[in-house]
């Protein structure tokens, strides 16, 4: 069990009547890229809000490195310290440059100077392609720019695990390449990494497994190569059929 860093245990959420997730288990382990599809309501964005600790569980353990997630007394900010989240819409804070974005959480979390914060901001506006963006406020940016902001900011608290809730789904289709670009980079180089998608292109040449989720249940737990080839599945089967023309 060491080398397992998110451990979900009979997850079970209920928004009222509606079991929106139903006994969902599954493992992660670092360097991992475990991409989760599905269609609309299925539970995907339920299962990563409760990684997270956006969401709680109505019954389930989640573990994060051996920390249980669901304990009410848990430190919040220590999960989230070590766990970082893009979402569909980027969060930024228009008041505030690009830099400025990306070293606030670096400042109040982890305690680092403003210099210090700054330069790692600037490091990581390098890697996600925009370094010239440093001194622009968000509504000067492009729908991929700020999603690019948004993956930096998450970057700069060091995480030992990142998810994406389709992460861009928001975007115009010729700025998703941009992120998925980011991305991809993230996963060759390591990152233990959950992503909610329906871009298949990225799933298949960045997934080391892949999810299938219908109705708050996890049906499929594979790879890439046979999700296509051979879907276990009946309803992934309908699913792929849809989504892959």
């Amino acid at each position: 069990m060491n080398d397992i860093i998110i451990d979900v245990r009979h997850a079970h959420k209920y928004f009222g009547r509606v079991h929106a997730l139903n006994d969902v288990s599954l493992t992660v382990k670092p360097r991992e890229v475990v991409i989760i599809i599905g269609p609309s309501g299925s539970g995907k964005s339920t299962l990563l809000r409760s990684i997270n600790h956006l969401e709680t569980l109505t019954s389930g353990e989640i573990y994060i490195d051996k920390m249980l997630v669901t304990d009410p007394k848990v430190n919040i900010n220590a999960v989230r310290a070590e766990v970082g989240m893009v979402f569909q819409q980027f969060n930024l804070f228009p008041h505030m440059t690009a830099l400025e974005n990306i070293s606030l959480a670096q400042r109040v979390v982890r305690k680092r100077s403003a210099d210090e914060a700054a330069s790692v901001a600037r490091d990581l506006l390098q890697k996600v392609g925009i370094p010239e963006k440093a001194n622009s406020y968000p509504g000067q940016l492009s729908g991929g720019q700020q999603q690019r902001v948004a993956i930096a900011r998450a970057l700069a608290m060091n995480p030992k695990i990142m998810l994406f809730d389709e992460p861009t789904s928001a975007l115009d289709p010729e700025m998703i390449t941009e992120v998925l670009d980011v991305m991809q980079d993230l996963a060759r180089e390591g990152m233990t990494m959950l992503v909610v998608s329906h871009e298949m292109g990225f799933a298949r040449a960045a997934a080391t497994r892949i999810l299938f989720m219908d109705a708050g249940q996890l049906l499929e737990d594979t790879t890439p190569e046979l999700l296509y080839s051979n879907p276990q599945h009946e309803r992934t089967k309908q699913f792929l059929s849809k989504i892959l023309h």
